[in-house]
This record gives structure tokens, sequence and C-alpha cells, in this order.
């Protein structure tokens, strides 16, 4: 993901803003086994047609431009990619128009199943619709793209079928191919979520099925992160030889995230007292969580920052950013973030284009949400810095 996201994410944030931004070298990744060396490039800086509008929610109140409405599927907001799908699990950016700055994205349902390509103001295509069981929390949940995608245009999905959770990938015109299956299912704890580190290895988390045990035993590969290649093997360089597990005590994971060195990894769980925030160290279980919610607002999809970890809710309006101290802990509170009226309502889906810009989905369709006529939607959002994180 990290070339892709060297190539898009300049172009990616001029759909906010006219013109490109320029962005800071990342410091040489780090992680379980000697990456290959990667050269981000920026793409061409896109010719737009004047100064667009920021998008509603994405400042101070007072310093929002007034945005219309939707009219049915039809969004005003600039940053809005896609529109009337339903409930989004997971998303991924694929591609940016270096003339128009148009940003293109997938986005998986987790109840229908379908895998959607989504552009502005064009009808959002189904490129595949997957038989799944989404009668707990599973279903279509988990997606990431090859860290090499604008040369294979491979996509990996995690989802929920009568008998298992498994990880498929989909290659143009070909039919899905299994990588991984016989995870187990249950109950509940069905829900899965995907990304790649910086060695390329695919990250894989895993629920509990139901079975909290199943999350400690190192035989079961529910409860886990796991580390594999494309093959579903055990990636080279994992803690256990011959394991696929890096780590382990997951009971229904909602977002995992890498951080752009490559020296970071989260994980967002549903705990049975609250939701967690874990960082994820090779070769040990979760243990304590780095971050805590009791009062469980849905903390679901994570984007992994230099000086914070950014975090969808799905069960309340907006997100949260935990700002992080330069060793990972976090010392301040979590602040709200396009919490307010005009925001985009509950997020779930998040990752992360660069270091202020996420990819996000909506799930203001679920149970309890307030949807507009064009949800549920996926958007590019920008953190604001400094105090304008939160609310004054």
């Amino acid at each position: 993901m990290s070339r892709l996201r060297g190539v898009l994410v300049g172009c990616a944030v001029g759909l906010l803003a006219a013109g490109c931004a320029s962005f800071p070298e990342q410091p040489a990744p780090t992680g379980w086994s000697p990456a290959p060396q990667l050269t981000p490039q920026a793409g061409p800086e896109p010719e737009l047609p004047g100064q667009l509008p920021g998008s509603p929610g994405q400042g101070r109140p007072g310093q929002q431009t007034p945005v219309p409405p939707p009219q049915g599927c039809k969004d005003f907001n600039p940053a809005v990619v896609g529109t009337c799908l339903s409930p989004v699990s997971a998303v991924a950016l694929t591609d940016v128009n270096q003339t128009t700055g148009a940003v293109t994205a997938l986005a998986t349902e987790r109840a229908t199943g379908r895998l959607v390509r989504v552009t502005k103001d064009v009808e959002p295509v189904v490129l595949h619709a997957f038989e799944v069981d989404a009668s707990s929390d599973g279903g279509l949940t988990g997606l990431t793209l090859s860290p090499t995608y604008p040369e294979d245009q491979l996509v990996y999905v995690y989802l929920t079928t009568p008998t298992d959770n498994r990880v498929l990938r989909i290659a143009p015109g070909d039919v899905p191919k299994p990588v991984l299956t016989g995870i187990p299912r249950g109950p509940s704890g069905n829900r899965g979520v995907l990304a790649h580190d910086r060695t390329g290895a695919l990250l894989v988390a895993t629920g509990d099925a139901g079975d909290p045990a199943s999350a400690a035993d190192p035989a079961s590969l529910a409860g886990k992160v796991l580390r594999i290649d494309g093959s579903g093997q055990p990636a080279r360089g994992n803690p256990t030889e011959g394991s696929r597990v890096l780590a382990s005590g997951l009971r229904s994971p909602g977002g995992l995230c890498v951080s752009g060195d490559g020296s970071k990894t989260w994980v967002t769980d549903a705990g049975a007292a609250g939701d967690l925030l874990y960082r994820v160290e090779a070769g040990r279980p979760l243990g304590d969580p780095a971050w805590s919610w009791p009062d469980k607002p849905g903390v679901s999809g994570c984007a992994a920052l230099s000086n914070a970890v950014w975090l969808g809710t799905s069960r309340a309006p907006g997100t949260l950013v935990l700002p992080m101290n330069p060793d990972g802990g976090f010392t301040g509170k979590p602040e709200p973030y396009l919490d307010e009226e005009g925001g985009y309502g509950r997020i779930g889906a998040m990752v992360a284009i660069d270091d202020n810009a996420a990819l996000v989905g909506t799930v203001n369709k679920d149970a309890g949400g307030a949807p507009v006529s064009s949800d549920d939607r996926v958007a590019v959002v920008v953190r604001q810095s400094g105090s304008e994180n939160g609310r004054d």
C-alpha cells in the first residue's frame, strides 16, 4: 500500500483544495523482516476547476463553507466519493484522476456482500457480489489492496460463509480464489479486517467465533492477528516459524492499521466491557489495551498517523483523534472530530491516505443511525491541525 499511497496521496488531498500538497519523506521502515526499498512518486498536480469548498464538519463551525443538502443520491459535498450504498464495512483508495482530481475507491457492504467501485457523481459499479452469512457481526467485513495494486489489480477481502470465515483474492476477470479458509465461525466474533505491513505481508485480524478460549489457543486461527503471504502460508519472519500467528487475544476486531513508517501496528476490538485499541507486538498476546472506551461508541476503523491514531465510531457520530507520544504511548484523551451537525454521521470504515487525510465509509443506515438521502457514503476527510481536531 505504501507505493500506491505515494502515487495517490497528493492528488487525493487535492480533491479538497486547488492543487496538490507536498509531503515529507517517511523514515526508513521497520518491521519483522527487511522491507523492500520503496520509492513513492507523487502524481502530477491536477488541474482543478477553481477552489473547491471545504467539506462540512472539517473545521470549526465558523469556518465551514455552506454546502447544499443532498438531493436523493446527489451529494454536493466535494469530498464525498460514493453515495446511496448499504452500510459500508471497508474502503480502499484505488485511483485519482490526474486531470480532474476525482477519486475512485472500492467499498464493501457487510450485509449485502457487495464489492463496489465508486467515483463521485458516477453510479456505483458492483464488481462482485459474494454470498455471505451476515446473521451475526460477520458478512463482508475486510478489504485491502495488493501492495503492488497498480500493476496486478489484486484485491483481498475477508468474509463469513455458513461454515467458516475466510480470506479471498480477486483478480480482474477471474473468479475469487481462496487464500485462507477454515477460520472458525460462531454465533458472534466473526468480524475480520485486513491490512498489509511494510514488508508486503498480509495482516488478518480475526474474531474469536464466540469462544474466548480460542483466542488464547496458539493452534486456533480465531481471535488472532495473523501474518501470511499471498498464498495464505505463514509469512517469512514470523515470530514462530511455521505459524501464521503474530499476536493473540481478540474478540471482534473492527480496524487494523499500520503506520506509514511501518513501526506501529494497531487493532481495534469490541471487548465485552468496552471498545478497545491495542498495539500489536509481534509474538505477544495483546495484553492490556492502549486505550479503552467503557461507553462503547463503536470504535472500528483506524488510521495510524505519525502523531495520533484516528478512529471511526460506528455507534456515535464522527471520529476520535487519539494524540500519541513519540514512543507510541497516549497521555491526552481522545478528541472528537467530525461529530458536529454537518459531518458524515456514524463512520465505521477508515483507511489512511496520508498523515492528515483518510478515506471513510459511513454506517448511518444501521439501526439507530440518522441517514440523509445520499447515505451510506464514502468520503475523503482531512484532519485539521492543532486545536481544530476537536471542540474548543
